[in-house]
């Protein structure tokens, strides 16, 4: 498991000359196997702390341990960059190399992984994020969504435990971010745990967590119909809910409850057809 205990970061603010803290005395515990949600508004502290799971930032005080491995021990540093693999907003600053292949490949050529093994690990990740018929074009010339699951491509290729998305469907168009999030569900019922950062709460609600971050601490953390059911208190941190949560919500105030939280059109023309026979 990922296991965060009392863990804070802070960083040096230019502008005011202060220690800013964006990480808050901040406890939590991610399961092998789990599809966490991660949501807050800009400046929440949601990327700072993921990247303190796979040692991008270290804590400034508490502990953070991935698989019982504390990551400010510098000697077990790749071992923990392999378990946890992260993937960014613009996948063009993942990309390195001019063949899709050679870009999967860059990964465990630098764990120091033998030839045959890589050989073996890029087929089965391109294959896992269907891009292997892609396998010898140039990154350049594919759309966003191919761009970013070449990205996650490259990081499976690093075997790694836990995915951590940064947003990573914030750049691309609707079907761009519906191929990724088939992809990243796909992994998660496979067993890889994923934790997912966005600010579409409709991603969010494919979830079986979802952590709402507010100034360095949890503000909520529940299964996403419990989280989407605050609907006031979500805009309260200038947070949505799902369109079929809010659609309902407004129906609520008035007068018409349909008698539960939906996350989905699908969902909600089920239970309103339920509530108006």
């Amino acid at each position: 498991m990922i296991e965060a205990k009392e863990v804070s970061f802070s960083y040096d603010d230019e502008e005011t000359n202060t220690q800013k803290i964006v990480v808050d005395k901040l406890s939590l515990t991610i399961n092998k196997g789990e599809f966490v949600a991660i949501l807050g508004h800009n400046g929440s502290g949601k990327s700072s702390l993921v990247k303190l799971f796979n040692c991008v930032n270290i804590p400034c005080a508490g502990k953070v341990y991935v698989d019982r491995l504390d990551t400010t021990d510098e000697k077990v540093l790749f071992d923990i960059r392999s378990r946890v693999g992260m993937v960014f907003q613009n996948p063009d600053n993942q990309l390195v190399a001019t063949i899709v292949e050679e870009d999967v490949a860059f990964g465990p050529e630098n764990l120091g992984v033998p030839p045959l093994e890589i050989r073996k690990r890029v087929d089965d990740a391109l294959k896992a994020v269907d891009m292997y018929a892609y396998i010898d074009a140039a990154p350049h010339n594919l759309s966003g969504g191919q761009k970013q699951r070449i990205a996650i491509a490259g990081i499976l290729a690093m075997q790694p435990e836990y995915l951590i998305l940064d947003e990573s469907t914030a750049m691309l168009d609707p079907m761009g971010r519906r191929e990724v999030m088939d992809t990243v569900k796909r992994l998660n019922r496979q067993g890889m745990a994923v934790i997912l950062i966005t600010h579409y709460m409709e991603e969010a609600a494919q979830a079986d967590r979802v952590i709402v971050m507010e100034e360095g601490r949890i503000f909520m953390d529940a299964d996403p119909k419990k989280v989407f059911s605050k609907v006031e208190e979500m805009k309260s941190l200038r947070l949505g809910v799902p369109q079929a949560a809010e659609l309902a919500y407004c129906l609520k105030k008035g007068g018409l409850d349909i008698g539960e939280t939906v996350l989905t059109p699908e969902a909600f023309v089920e239970a309103f057809q339920r509530r108006i026979q």
